[in-house]
């Protein structure tokens, strides 16, 4: 069978994202599935032993229990920590989305279920032409929305879905990720999004996850409705 595999992005930078994808992860492994992941592009690497290493990067390697060379893995390791168009064109470093899918391709011939984590939110640039919505539609993966609750999620979080819906990409579902643990009306502010991405979009909330230490990526799996997520993910397989 084709392996399974999701593109997650989020509503701005530091919500959670790669924490979200670690989780989904243990999801998977915890069900006996094969799974891996792809950060393809990062930003904020330093270098240890010879070896570029993102700290992104390295948390979802930890989380899979298929391992990729980090060529396929995460095929643009860059240094300095700001959006990838600027930081690529600095140190002189094209971002190629076809290299990216042949990464991709590569990882899902090895794996039950693959992972990408996106960088930034869904319209942050690659290039003077391209976006992160570019690579998600040139990968054609159905899209998952992590939310960091926050003051002005609900506005990020329909910005965000309706950017990816207007790109021809398929919401799948969302997961909410409480950042700000002092956040007033944080369960009316999921209520207000999960109505309005339901209707619009058919796109369910898979989860809330509580204030939860970063490297418990485990514990937060429990917070997420995988089956539920395993079942949309394998009906598009079908159609």
């Amino acid at each position: 069978m084709k392996a399974i595999s999701l593109f997650v992005t989020g509503t701005d930078t530091e919500i959670g994202k790669t924490f979200v994808s670690c989780a989904l992860l243990q999801g998977f492994c915890a069900r006996a599935l094969r799974a891996t992941a792809l950060k393809p592009i990062s930003t904020g690497a330093q270098l240890h032993n010879e070896i570029l290493h993102n700290e992104d990067a390295d948390l979802l390697f930890n989380a899979s229990n298929i391992v990729l060379p980090l060529h396929l893995s995460t095929p643009y390791m860059l240094r300095k920590p700001a959006a990838p168009h600027i930081v690529a064109a600095y140190e002189g470093v094209s971002l190629d989305i076809a290299h990216i899918v042949a990464c991709h391709r590569a990882a899902e011939q090895l794996a039950d279920i693959v992972v990408v984590e996106g960088v930034g939110g869904v319209c942050v640039p690659l290039d003077d032409m391209k976006d992160t919505a570019d690579l998600a539609i040139s990968l054609q993966l159905p899209v998952i929305l992590v939310v960091g609750l926050r003051l002005g999620c609900i506005n990020h979080a329909l910005l965000s879905a309706e950017a990816i819906s207007t790109r021809g990409l398929m919401l799948v579902g969302w997961i909410a990720n409480i950042i700000d643990p002092d956040m007033e009306f944080s369960t009316a502010n999921v209520e207000a999004i999960q109505q309005r991405l339901d209707r619009k979009y058919s796109a369910p909330l898979l989860g809330t996850i509580p204030r939860i230490d970063s490297q418990r990526a485990d514990e937060a799996a429990r917070y997420i409705d995988i089956d539920t997520l395993l079942e949309r993910m394998r009906g598009l397989l079908t159609l």
